[in-house]
């Protein structure tokens, strides 16, 4: 018997909540648990037109994405949830120490807001990330990480952020 709606979001947000815990705390093991673990599963980047296919690609990017902010933080600033797709607003910060896009890496405090598209299963996998999908302001980001004194720093999303977690 396929689940409601109701329960099928239920089940999407609990494991969304699982999937940025485990990020905020730098759990890979953590964040890999909530991704289907085989070939169906991606990341897609696309300011940087970048595709992460299969279970192996998920790793790549987290990998690629610790070496550059290793002390990267998130914070929901909304949320919206449909069967089989939910969507987060985050505003991510860190400090930038891996090369990015060209930029050496010199130590800069960084904040940017990003849409984040988490896809689900279907089946027994309807509580699985099938993949996630961000999108963010490229641009925004390597002003900041090249210390440019105009450099944009978003619309202020985390500020307005209900309990600094996001409403729903």
């Amino acid at each position: 018997m396929e689940p409601s709606e109701r329960e099928r979001i239920a089940a999407q947000r609990r494991t969304i909540d699982e999937h940025i815990a485990g990020e905020n705390a730098h759990d890979w093991s953590r964040v890999y648990g909530t991704f289907v673990q085989d070939d169906r599963a991606y990341y897609d980047v696309v300011p940087l037109s970048s595709h992460f296919g299969g279970f192996s690609g998920v790793k790549d990017f987290y990998g690629l994405m610790e070496g550059v902010l290793p002390d990267f933080r998130i914070v929901v600033t909304g949320e919206y949830d449909t069967p089989r797709v939910s969507v987060r607003e985050v505003t991510i910060s860190g400090t930038h120490r891996g090369e990015y896009c060209g930029v050496a890496p010199q130590g800069r405090h960084v904040s940017f807001e990003l849409a984040a598209f988490y896809i689900f299963g279907e089946g027994e996998d309807a509580a699985r990330l099938v993949a996630e999908r961000i999108y963010f302001d490229n641009e925004t980001l390597l002003r900041q990480m090249r210390g440019e004194p105009d450099a944009p720093v978003g619309v202020g999303l985390a500020a307005h952020a209900v309990g600094g977690s996001g409403a729903g």
